[in-house]
């Protein structure tokens, strides 16, 4: 689907004839050589390895294939000492250091991606880092220029009842005042856990029912969604306005978590499962389209450590471009 004719479903060229010409008819209407999404992001995640070994190159190697945006990941020189802990536990099993700025200053990563055309609408952080360095986080944004920081995942004893996501709900709102308070949006992105039922409850949709539009925001991570027994539609038609961020990970076949989908075992039980976008059996089709009427402004491709991204990932941002 064409972005005119996605335009067109929406009952948008309907009221042409209210829009002075020369305006946003003259500007924004010629869809004809256009794609539904105009800048496509990439999440380091899906890179780290080549990034590791050389980021200039890298970073000019994702700008070659088209991509105009980045979402980083931590830790930070900033971050909580805890969130650097968890980060050098994991190293081993992962197979490279975790690090957001990839050996590098602020400075310099911002005089790289500037050389090569790229800007950082997100940044994903812990919990901690959240709570007690938004400051820092505020200060990075200056320098880097990011809009958003996204909450990847919730640690598991803020999840293991809904009493702990009642609580987890309020923390929300307070992260979120903080952080527009500093000239921020925070965004929470979801893994599996959270989807099903828990003590009659949904989760998930406690958390969005029950935390403040104006402060907190969603990052939709389909792949993780749909691994967690729920539908990426559902969410988007019942909460528009809220998901602000997407995730866009195709699925080779239909898979679920063999839990609860809480962990990162579990997440990397199914990284085989990751392949590019239009490959797998994920209807973006349709999805893409409900996400823009709902409110997705960015569209971030992440296939986490992918194998071969030079073909793997330049065949997502190609089909997404296609849209």
């Amino acid at each position: 689907m064409k972005r005119r004719d996605f335009v067109k479903s929406a009952g948008i060229l309907s009221s042409v004839s209210l829009i002075p010409f020369g305006g946003f008819a003259a500007r924004d209407l010629d869809f004809y050589n256009d794609s539904l999404i105009e800048e496509v992001g990439i999440q380091l995640f899906s890179v780290p390895l080549m990034l590791e070994k050389d980021f200039e190159k890298g970073i000019e190697l994702l700008s070659n294939m088209g991509f105009k945006k980045l979402e980083l990941y931590g830790p930070y020189p900033f971050s909580s000492v805890s969130n650097k802990e968890h980060w050098a536990a994991l190293t081993p099993r992962l197979g490279f250091s975790g690090s957001g700025y990839f050996g590098k200053t602020e400075t310099e990563i911002k005089r790289i991606l500037d050389k090569y055309g790229l800007s950082v609408p997100s940044i994903h952080t812990d919990l901690d880092t959240l709570e007690n360095h938004m400051i820092d986080l505020a200060k990075a944004k200056d320098t880097l220029g990011f809009e958003y920081i996204v909450l990847p995942a919730l640690p598991p004893e803020k999840r293991a009842s809904m009493d702990d996501y009642r609580k987890t709900a309020d923390l929300f709102n307070s992260i979120g005042k903080s952080a527009r308070q500093a000239g921020l949006k925070f965004a929470y992105h979801n893994h599996g856990y959270g989807l099903n039922e828990l003590e009659g409850q949904i989760p998930m949709q406690y958390l969005i029912e029950n935390t403040d539009p104006d402060w907190v925001f969603l990052e939709m991570d389909l792949f993780w969604t749909t691994a967690g027994r729920a539908e990426p539609l559902e969410y988007l038609k019942n909460y528009p306005g809220r998901y602000h961020l997407m995730h866009v990970k195709d699925m080779k076949s239909k898979q679920n978590f063999s839990g609860d989908g809480g962990d990162p075992g579990q997440w990397m039980e199914l990284f085989p499962y990751m392949c590019s976008a239009g490959e797998g059996v994920l209807d973006l089709e349709k999805i893409i389209p409900q996400a823009i009427e709902s409110g997705v402004k960015h569209f971030i491709v992440e296939q986490d450590m992918v194998q071969d991204p030079a073909v793997a990932l330049q065949k997502s941002i190609d089909y997404l471009k296609s849209l």
